[in-house]
């Protein structure tokens, strides 16, 4: 009986849909083994000495991983900062002429530096070498003098030279001291130094310098540009830096010979040997190496004073710098598979994609954890086992993965050779694997056939030109459809020109989720119909409630009433927001809900919760009717307070009842007391005076015609002129009698 073999879950469903045993259906997964996990070490500071090799700061240390395409296999790799790690340092030091006082104080480092790193680590070892330029035209001068000594007037130079080891990793630092005491500057003729050719021979001649598998730290120290790939062709130098160690009696040899490295060369040496940069440079050239710091992963930059008095301090600053951080990089993998990282660092932060490959801010003792997965597509390498290596930057420790790879079912060990099943081939997990040059279903074909004019010709349907509609290969004058990588999506027909999985579509389903597929048209359920079965024949959803088609004033169409009277609108054409009526039929629900008063105040949720309730600030935000695209009523209400409010009610295009109301009040307002009493006073304060003033001018017309009357009865008057016989002069004239008149 044949077993298949799920690609992935619904493929297995798919062969249970079908009638397929699951006792029949062979299902592998992925797993992982664990070969090597060492715990991390957990020490103090003066505690027992341990070697570097007994020191474990990261875990597994190797496993196993069986690989199904497609299915990840996860794991967690933890790191911790160990306490007391050994330490070797090498100091690399330009020694051109402008770097002549920087020496006199190297000349000390030894001793100082031992005294600072042993607050650090108790097994520290420290080295140095220094470097020049190649010794060819134009870096130097070639004349006899200028080799000898390369420096003008009265100064004492050495040779120039390319590198020279001077002291190999030592943990005794007067031996330092002694050796860089003897050290002499040299000359050469261009500002860049050929610092990166000592670079490369420090990192790749790990055995006469002394490294140990344990935190490795390059100092860099200049006062100078650097030379890299191509500058060589300056001197006539065309050879690629080849990575390799040339050392004799620690010297470098070969720089007449091989260019400078490239940045990337040097990169890849420096991560492949673990060593951590520190470049030591003078603040004019502090911009041009923080740059190739960026290129550089677990590198450093800092500032070098003058005459590098401040070299210890910088040192330390680079190397806790360095050490805080934590990155992980992986080897070459395999073609198909992937990793991916997350990383769970401290105070509880977590970073995926690049940045799940490293951790920040760690100090001695802490531990943190990522969490790593490995998926593989397809099948890589035929399935044969390949190795892959995880690391952090700057440290020697790994974790080396086995990577296995499941390609084949069990069953294809039960195949059955030359089987009546197969004409030419082995029956093996419910299919014919056939023999080198046959073909087809059964093996029934020579591949030397398959191909011909006249099996061809019947491939092709009405004479055309595409064979099997493009959709399928042509075996033996017949067409085999292509498989789609969703089985329940398959090519059909003769000529491959029917499939079920190109109908129409209604709300992203095939056919309208009411039908099926078959040869690009839909075959529609009993009481659906369309080109994508999305019409229902159902006019149930169109009753009104008076039990009429859509209300009688419109058509079912497809489940949903079309309305013909503009006026009513809805999902059965009953509702009419703009017929009279409407805003007294929801003043009530309006008033509770927009103010909580009137008669539905006590029953306002149960009764007045059919509309969407939206308050605006004035009426000029209410909807209006030319901006709508459906109906909209107006409504313009007072209640019982003779206040007014305004709203407006409509159905919206979802059938959805909107309300917008004001949500102020229009209250008329009371009288004003004052205003009307002074209104009345001045009122009869001013009527008086126009009384008094009529009556005034009324007096004075008749005073005047009076006076122009006796005026007139006076001119026209005639006066009797006799003396009256009565009258008697008031003057009594008496005359003197002794008067003489003189």
């Amino acid at each position: 009986m044949p077993t298949f073999r799920p690609q992935c879950p619904w493929f297995l469903d798919s062969l249970i849909k079908r009638g397929c045993d699951k006792a029949m259906i062979e299902n592998p997964h992925g797993e992982q083994k664990t070969l090597k996990n060492k715990p991390v070490t957990h020490r103090k500071k003066g505690a027992e000495k341990l070697d570097p090799e007994d020191i474990t700061q990261i875990k597994p240390q190797k496993l196993s991983l069986t690989l199904r395409s497609g299915e990840p296999q996860s794991f967690d790799l933890t790191f911790k900062r160990a306490e007391d790690y050994p330490i070797d340092l090498y100091y690399l030091m330009d020694l051109s002429y402008s770097m002549k006082d920087d020496l006199e104080n190297v000349k000390n480092l030894g001793t100082s530096l031992m005294l600072e790193m042993e607050k650090i680590t108790s097994d520290f070892k420290i080295g140095f070498g220094s470097f020049v330029e190649k010794t060819v035209m134009p870096y130097i001068s070639t004349t006899p003098a200028k080799l000898l000594n390369p420096c003008t007037g009265d100064q004492n130079c050495t040779s120039p030279f390319s590198y020279k080891n001077v002291l190999n990793l030592t943990s005794d630092g007067k031996k330092f001291n002694t050796l860089v005491g003897q050290q002499h500057i040299s000359g050469n003729l261009d500002s860049p130094e050929g610092g990166f050719d000592a670079i490369m021979q420090v990192a790749v001649c790990g055995d006469q310098i002394g490294w140990r598998n344990v935190t490795r730290l390059l100092v860099f120290s200049t006062d100078a540009g650097f030379h890299f790939a191509g500058d060589g062709k300056l001197g006539g130098i065309v050879l690629p830096n080849d990575g390799k160690c040339h050392l004799e009696n620690n010297m470098y040899t070969m720089s007449h010979y091989y260019d400078y490295p490239s940045i990337a060369h040097l990169v890849q040496k420096l991560s492949d040997n673990n060593i951590q940069t520190i470049f030591a440079v003078t603040e004019e050239f502090q911009p041009v190496y923080q740059e190739l710091k960026n290129l550089i992963p677990k590198s450093a930059v800092g500032t070098l004073s003058a005459n590098s008095s401040n070299v210890i301090n910088l040192i330390i600053d680079a190397y806790n710098s360095l050490s805080s951080e934590v990155i992980l990089e992986n080897s070459k993998l395999p073609e198909g598979v992937t990793i991916a990282y997350t990383s769970h660092c401290k105070n509880g932060v977590v970073s995926e994609g690049e940045n799940g490959r490293k951790c920040s801010n760690i100090s001695i003792g802490d531990e943190v954890t990522f969490s790593i997965s490995v998926t593989s597509k397809g099948c890589p390498k035929q399935g044969k086992t390949d190795t892959i290596k995880i690391k952090p930057l700057g440290f020697t420790e790994e974790v080396e993965i086995t990577l296995n790879f499941i390609c084949e079912c069990e069953c294809h060990k039960d195949g059955i050779k030359n089987s009546p099943l197969c004409h030419n081939g082995t029956y093996e997990c419910g299919a014919c694997k056939c023999n080198e040059g046959r073909v087809g279903r059964q093996c029934e074909c020579s591949s030397n056939d398959v191909a011909t004019e006249d099996m061809d010709r019947t491939c092709r349907k009405d004479n055309g030109t595409d064979i099997c509609s493009n959709n399928g290969d042509c075996v033996c004058g017949t067409c085999e459809c292509k498989k789609r990588d969703n089985p329940e999506e398959r090519y059909s027909g003769q000529y491959c020109e029917c499939d079920n999985f190109n109908c129409d579509r209604s709300g992203n389903k095939l056919c309208g989720g009411h039908g099926r597929c078959e040869c690009r048209v839909c075959i529609c359920d009993p009481m659906w119909t369309g080109s994508a079965c999305d019409c229902s024949l159902d006019n149930s959803t169109c009753m009104a409630s008076n039990k009429q088609i859509c209300n009688g004033r419109g058509t079912c169409e497809c489940g949903t009433c079309k309305c013909t009277d503009p006026k009513f609108q809805g999902p059965t054409c009953e509702t009419c927001p703009t017929c009279p009526g409407v805003c007294t039929e929801h003043k009530e629900c309006v008033q509770c809900r927009a103010f909580g008063t009137g008669e539905k105040k006590d029953t306002c949720e149960r009764d007045c919760s059919y509309f969407n309730l939206i308050k605006v600030k004035d009426r000029e935000k209410l909807p209006q009717p030319n901006d709508a695209s459906y109906p909209v009523m107006h409504c313009k209400e007072r209640d019982a307070n003779d206040c007014w409010f305004y709203y407006t009610y409509a159905v919206n295009n979802n059938t959805e009842k909107e309300v917008h109301v004001v949500d102020t009040l229009d209250c008329p307002s009371g009288p004003d007391i004052i205003p009307i009493v002074a209104g009345v006073v001045a009122g009869i304060v001013l009527i008086g005076l126009a009384l008094l003033l009529i009556w005034k001018l009324l007096m004075i017309i008749h005073d005047r015609r009076e006076f122009a009357k006796f005026e007139k009865e006076k001119m026209n008057a005639k006066w009797d002129t006799g003396e009256n016989p009565i009258y008697k002069s008031a003057v009594t004239t008496v005359v003197n009698p002794k008067y003489e008149g003189k």
